[in-house]
């Protein structure tokens, strides 16, 4: 999608009820699924209002409306929940009271306030930020602990079923389409010698052992604002797969995406590796904002879902590279090829340091 025209953006923003003069919009963040713009304000005193406006993807997500009412329920609860130092994101309504507004041309729309003096980073710059990711993530975990979680819409049936991501995957390779399957036989052997892990976490559930919690589902330090003059976590952004999950996954793909010495799409598999220093610091404090919510179980499945989101990212990258890139936003020709490589050694790397990795969350374990 192009940028949308001034008047467009105008428009859009009338609907929002603000009522300023649109004076600058640009693209803004580097989101895979949506398109967000970052639009200024000037209002009658002159000063300057921004906010985050958003075109949302209808391919991906089918029910707006129960992705909304997620987000609603879940930024209400956290709004009681939070400290003086803590942000939520706040949406606008529409003058008919919706969290959205679908165009003409039937695309959906949603607005936020921008969150002035934040930062948010691709990949955490120190271990303290890091840390700080941690945290958030763990504080959202712990301020949600009593919300319901299974009142929630699962607006992506299956989101974290690995065991269905890998049935999906085998569908891609027999259909294969595009006929790429051929070229990539080494990553489909590595997803298929894993069969056996894929099913585990939801044995887990189905055993009594780890309990549904409210899921980000997409913990990535960049869904993280944090304080720009304090680096402290400030807030947890990109709602839109908030649904019942295992906390396990959320801590997860966080690690997956930050305990990697390199980018996510790197070409060169030289540079990419699994740092153990990264994974203890995240640990430590994706625990200390969970503040004690997490059972010794749950505690000790962390390897395994770090594991898991992984191979499972992997597997999803590998998927839509063979069922022609429809679902990862590219901006260049095998990128989803280069993303999935890079989580699969990450992969291989958690294997050579697996008991290492169990060794160290059994300390976080009552004795």
């Amino acid at each position: 999608m192009k940028l949308p025209s001034k008047s467009k953006i105008d428009f859009l923003a009338k609907k929002f009820g603000i009522t300023g003069q649109v004076t600058d919009h640009t693209d803004f963040g580097s989101g895979h699924i949506n398109r967000t713009y970052l639009v200024t304000v000037e209002t009658g005193s002159n000063d300057i209002e921004r906010y985050i406006l958003q075109a949302i993807n209808s391919h991906v997500f089918k029910n707006i409306y129960d992705i909304m009412e997620n987000i609603a329920h879940v930024t209400e609860h956290l709004k009681k929940k939070i400290s003086e130092t803590e942000k939520v994101l706040t949406f606008l309504k529409t003058e008919e009271g919706n969290l959205y507004f679908v165009d003409e041309e039937g695309l959906f729309w949603r607005m936020y306030a921008f969150i002035d003096d934040a930062i948010c980073l691709q990949l955490p710059e120190t271990d303290t930020d890091f840390y700080e990711c941690a945290v958030a993530f763990g504080k959202f975990q712990r301020h949600l602990s009593d919300f319901p979680a299974d009142i929630l819409h699962e607006t992506i049936p299956d989101f974290h079923n690995t065991q269905k991501r890998y049935e999906t995957f085998l569908a891609a390779v027999e259909k294969d389409d595009l006929n790429r399957a051929s070229s990539v036989q080494d990553e489909i052997n590595f997803v298929t010698a894993r069969e056996e892990f894929y099913p585990l976490l939801e044995k887990e559930y189905r055993a009594g052992n780890l309990p549904h919690r409210v899921s980000h589902n997409d913990t990535k330090c960049n869904n993280v604002l944090l304080d720009k003059t304090t680096r402290k976590s400030l807030c947890v952004i990109d709602l839109d797969t908030i649904m019942p999950g295992f906390s396990v996954t959320d801590f997860g793909d966080a690690i997956r995406f930050g305990a990697s010495t390199a980018a996510e799409d790197e070409r060169d598999l030289f540079k990419v590796h699994f740092d153990m220093e990264k994974f203890k610091v995240y640990t430590k404090g994706f625990l200390d904002g969970c503040g004690g919510l997490l059972t010794d179980r749950e505690i000790l499945l962390l390897p395994e879902g770090a594991k898991m989101m992984t191979v499972e990212c992997g597997m999803r990258f590998l998927t839509d590279y063979l069922e022609g890139d429809i679902y990862f936003r590219t901006d260049r020709e095998g990128q989803n090829l280069d993303r999935c490589r890079t989580q699969f050694r990450l992969v291989e790397e958690m294997e050579e340091h697996w008991q290492e990795m169990k060794d160290f969350v059994s300390t976080y374990v009552a004795k």
